[in-house]
């Protein structure tokens, strides 16, 4: 058993000395928030960045996307894609090129974990296609649950030896992740994911997606249909093991989650190929990223 304190000091030191996320990003996110903002502002800002702007033209002319032509202008792409899109890609590759390191992982297998992140990406944006949500919104379904499990990176690092006996536990109970961390570190991944979100100003959706995936019945907030989303998605990847998280044993979801996003496990189960197809055209994200 570990001491509360002690633990939430060694994983705030850990956090504090991460590299900060790029000055253009926090700029990114200011502006795209502006209902004002036209794709030349966002242009603006992105093009001070030249290794995040080739990140992105990398990504927008990747198979992710299938796009019939070549993009060569930046603000065409965020014509194309809109704004929102193209700061939720701006977004990931910069999280991502912070966190994606082979460095971070001890306890977990890196490439398993970050398997298991883009399924619950995809996936969350197939479900969301399928509630035929506004394209414009898709890539922050994907973003949300790409970066969903961030606070393992944390654990994995620091408490190596505690992570390894939490996921030996969840075998041998039968146990959510989630219940054996806290058991044997005092924490879980998701208060430890909230503390980068907020380490990096990455934004209110973030932070509840992050924190609340494990605990929807007390979510009060108005990120809902997200959050929900992600909650999906994570059970679909864990439940039919792609990727490994570690969630050998995930609990099952609350019934409304169904009701609410109007989708079953048939639908889940059908999206299996798909999702496969799309983890594969969005390793590109970790690809450009590290």
């Amino acid at each position: 058993m570990q001491d509360k304190d002690r633990v939430l000091s060694i994983i705030q030191t850990y956090i504090s000395k991460m590299p900060s996320l790029p000055i253009t990003v926090s700029k990114i996110l200011q502006i795209a928030n502006d209902p004002k903002t036209s794709p030349s502002d966002l242009n603006q800002v992105i093009s001070l960045d030249p290794v995040l702007m080739g990140r992105v033209m990398k990504l927008i002319n990747s198979a992710y996307y299938s796009l019939n032509n070549q993009i060569t202008s930046l603000v065409r792409a965020i014509i194309m894609l809109g704004i929102n899109t193209v700061k939720n890609l701006a977004l990931s590759t910069a999280v991502l090129g912070q966190l994606a390191k082979k460095g971070s992982f001890q306890a977990l297998n890196i490439d398993g974990f970050w398997r298991h992140s883009l399924c619950v990406g995809v996936t969350a944006k197939l479900i969301a296609i399928k509630r035929k949500k506004d394209p414009k919104q898709l890539e922050e379904y994907f973003v949300a649950g790409l970066l969903h499990d961030i606070g393992k990176i944390p654990l994995n690092n620091k408490l190596s030896a505690e992570y390894v006996t939490a996921l030996s536990l969840t075998d041998k109970e039968h146990a959510p992740l989630y219940i054996l961390e806290e058991r044997t570190m005092e924490v879980n991944h998701c208060e430890v994911g909230r503390l980068i979100i907020k380490n990096w100003n990455l934004g209110p959706v973030m932070e509840d997606i992050v924190f609340f995936h494990h605990f929807l019945d007390a979510y009060p907030g108005a990120h809902r249909d997200i959050l929900l989303t992600v909650a999906a998605a994570n059970f679909f990847a864990n439940t039919y093991q792609i990727g490994f998280s570690g969630d050998r044993y995930p609990e099952k979801l609350p019934p409304y989650v169904f009701e609410e996003l109007g989708i079953t496990l048939d639908d889940l189960e059908a999206m299996e190929d798909k999702a496969n197809s799309e983890i594969d055209k969005a390793k590109i994200f970790l690809s450009v990223s590290v």
